[in-house]
């Protein structure tokens, strides 16, 4: 009898000792699936900055999720406060009533709201600058000055582009991701046809005009006693003084989650030195 026990107990432990092992094996074969589909998606996936964000029947798919039955419902949410708002009254054309004839009065409203979004406005600001002369000059004197009123300082020179233009042009496509050949074709409807490499040099330009608050920002990054970093290594093809088959990178510096000012810096080909307590940014 203590034969067949100790029997017993041994094909016990054996059978925990495989159930752990079946436990490994299928950790062990989800990491590897799931290696396998981030590299499918990597090799594969849509990369290029032309490839749509969404599908073409997104609404359709995204009505169909929304015609699914759920068991917690919420009302319209009020529209938030601080929006402008447009009062548009409606009124009876005729306020007669249809049993005596006699005029009806006001006796309450029935208030609701709508979403107005208007799309981006193009318009053209027009600067008028005034020349001034001095009448009594003009007899006593042999020349008179003209004095010519100045207009605001500009963001870039001689250039058509106003702050708001660049601000506009920038948020697309660094906030929005939205390309500079999209821009164009936007443009084009609303009756403005600019080119690509013009909405290309603005952008060049307004990150020279940013260059001061950049080195604010990182001046406060670098102060901080951590932050976090990630590298990216992209591929220039048409670059000075460099191979298409080099290699650049991308830096990525932020703030740690704590930090009472928050900091997120991108600069391209970045190298650090370590210095103790300090990091020091070199170009």
């Amino acid at each position: 009898m203590t034969q067949l026990h100790q029997q017993l107990a041994a094909l016990q432990a054996q059978v925990e000792s495989l159930k752990n092992d079946k436990v490994d094996m299928q950790r062990q074969i989800d990491l590897l699936i799931s290696k396998l589909n981030l590299s499918k998606s990597k090799r594969f996936g849509k990369q290029s900055e032309k490839a749509p964000r969404g599908t073409f029947n997104e609404a359709e798919h995204t009505k169909s999720e929304a015609d699914e039955p759920q068991h917690h419902k919420k009302g319209k949410q009020p529209l938030p406060s601080h929006l402008e708002r447009e009062k548009v009254e409606h009124k009876l054309d005729d306020a007669s009533c249809a049993c005596c004839g006699h005029q009806m009065h006001i006796c309450g409203t029935e208030t609701s709201e709508q979403i107005k979004i208007i799309p981006a406005k193009i318009s053209v600001i027009k600067h008028q600058q005034f020349k001034y002369a001095c009448r009594e000059c003009e007899h006593t004197q042999v020349t008179n000055k003209v004095v010519t009123a100045s207009k605001p300082k500009q963001p870039i020179p001689r250039s058509i582009a106003s702050a708001e233009t660049l601000a506009a042009v920038v948020t697309a496509k660094y906030c929005d991701a939205l390309p500079l050949y999209r821009q164009v074709e936007i443009f084009k409807r609303g009756g403005l046809d600019i080119s690509r490499a013009t909405l290309a040099n603005w952008c060049i330009k307004s990150g020279a005009i940013l260059k001061p608050l950049v080195e604010a920002m990182q001046q406060t990054l670098v102060n901080q006693h951590s932050l976090c970093a990630d590298e990216t290594r992209v591929q220039v093809l048409d670059e000075p003084d460099k191979l298409a088959t080099s290699q650049s990178y991308m830096w990525v510096y932020r703030s740690n989650e704590v930090s009472e000012q928050p900091v997120v810096i991108s600069i391209y080909q970045l190298q650090l030195i370590f210095n103790c307590t300090k990091i020091k940014m070199i170009t």
